[in-house]
């Protein structure tokens, strides 16, 4: 009987309007390889999700759990996100998701050279929406 709003949605809404619909996506490991995320993205909104190759997945991962969650945050990694984030765009993404809270906190708009949607401020944003609604 509680409402649900699942955190792909508002992020995959803001992609429609942005007018994209090929999108690279980072994250933990199951955020990447499970159907969870991905599959809603594609089943209900059309778009066409790409996720790094294995090498990369485990890299990026292993940051998120080793560092990102303790609060550390190094220009190598950074380096590391971008180089992915490079990687998913010379596969043709249009723009990146990243699909967990602590991403944020080491890649800024300005590393990418494509658009990022941060999927926790849009679930932020739409849940008070909902709430204000």
């Amino acid at each position: 009987p509680l409402p649900l709003l699942h955190i792909a949605d508002p992020t995959a809404t803001a992609i429609v309007q942005a007018g994209l619909q090929r999108i690279g996506l980072l994250g933990t490991a199951f955020t990447m390889e499970e159907d969870f995320y991905r599959g809603r993205l594609g089943e209900r909104f059309g778009l066409d999700v790409l996720v790094p190759e294995a090498d990369d997945r485990r890299d990026v991962h292993a940051i998120i759990y080793e560092e990102l969650i303790a609060g550390v945050v190094n220009e190598r990694s950074r380096q590391m996100y971008v180089e992915v984030i490079e990687r998913l765009v010379a596969r043709g993404a249009q723009a990146i998701i990243l699909g967990c809270t602590e991403i944020m906190l080491l890649v800024r708009a300005e590393d990418s050279p494509v658009p990022l949607f941060d999927t926790t401020t849009l679930h932020a944003r739409a849940a008070v929406d909902a709430a204000l609604a």
